[in-house]
């Protein structure tokens, strides 16, 4: 009897290590964690000093080949926010390898998404393949417009939260304001301009282009370098609309767009989406298209 008490005392214990082991304790601290480095003013402007915001892709890096490390995961499970777009692959990805991830919040609800641009492979700098067939165009970041309702998801989150803080109230209507004047200067500029069409290797201003009334022409044709024909045709449409300047984005090499410079007498600008300071950089974008 002695010794079936002893076992029974001894397969109880066993149950609860494993219990304890299997729902391990996380400490939840004053952090907030950020997808991309555009998404960190929106987080900051409302939070301030409150929170340490930290940024899960680095300079550099692309959103598409990212994979986080386990430093990050656990990171991101004990941060009290987590913000990421919502159509970024590895941001799924989170929701099915942290244990907590009622905190990561979708920060393009409410935003009409635009479907089937960014269905491709592309290659970096020494020639890998790399592809995302989500269906979804993520660069949601790069208009003002769609900033201010990201803006508002972030705020949602944080009231939710913390709903007697009226400090975040104050600083979430100074943010809007802020996207407000934003968004004017930046229809002033378009609708003031004679340039409405721009080149770009990959369509990374598709958000940009639909609500501010620009046309984007994507040399990449369908993730692909284009064919001649096809390179034929924007040739002639550059030429007819007087393009100046083709863009490119850092994670791709100058010479994908330097044949068609040459042949239009045009600029080859580099241009960063990914650039945190996304008010500065959405500003220099749409001044580069409009001159």
């Amino acid at each position: 009897m002695k010794k079936l008490c002893i076992k029974i005392v001894v397969a109880v214990m066993a149950a609860a290590l494993c219990v304890a082991c299997g729902n391990r304790n996380i400490v939840v601290e004053n952090r907030a964690v950020v997808s991309i480095a555009p998404l960190k003013p929106l987080v900051e402007s409302i939070l301030g000093d409150d929170f340490e915001i930290s940024v899960l892709v680095p300079q550099g890096a692309s959103p598409e080949t990212f994979e986080p490390t386990a430093k990050q995961l656990s990171e991101v499970e004990s941060a009290r926010f987590v913000f990421g777009t919502g159509v970024l692959e590895f941001e799924q990805a989170l929701l099915h390898r942290v244990a907590r991830n009622e905190q990561i919040v979708n920060l393009s609800r409410g935003i009409e998404l635009i479907a089937g641009t960014c269905s491709h492979a592309h290659h970096d700098h020494e020639g890998a393949a790399h592809s995302h067939a989500h269906g979804v165009d993520p660069h949601i970041w790069c208009s003002p417009k769609s900033l201010s309702k990201m803006a508002e998801n972030v705020y949602s989150a944080i009231a939710r939260e913390m709903p007697d803080s009226t400090k975040y109230d104050e600083r979430y209507t100074t943010l809007c304001i802020k996207l407000l004047e934003l968004d004017e200067e930046v229809s002033e500029m378009c609708s003031q301009s004679t340039h409405h069409s721009f080149l770009i290797y990959h369509p990374a201003l598709t958000y940009l282009a639909r609500d501010y009334n620009l046309e984007q022409v994507a040399i990449e044709n369908e993730g692909k370098e284009p064919s001649a024909k096809h390179l034929a045709r924007i040739i002639e449409h550059a030429r007819k609309d007087g393009v100046r300047n083709i863009f490119y984005q850092s994670e791709f090499p100058a010479s994908s767009v330097e044949v068609i410079c040459r042949d239009i007498n045009a600029k080859a600008v580099e241009i960063n989406p990914l650039d945190e300071d996304i008010f500065a950089n959405i500003r220099n974008i749409v001044t580069l298209i409009t001159e």
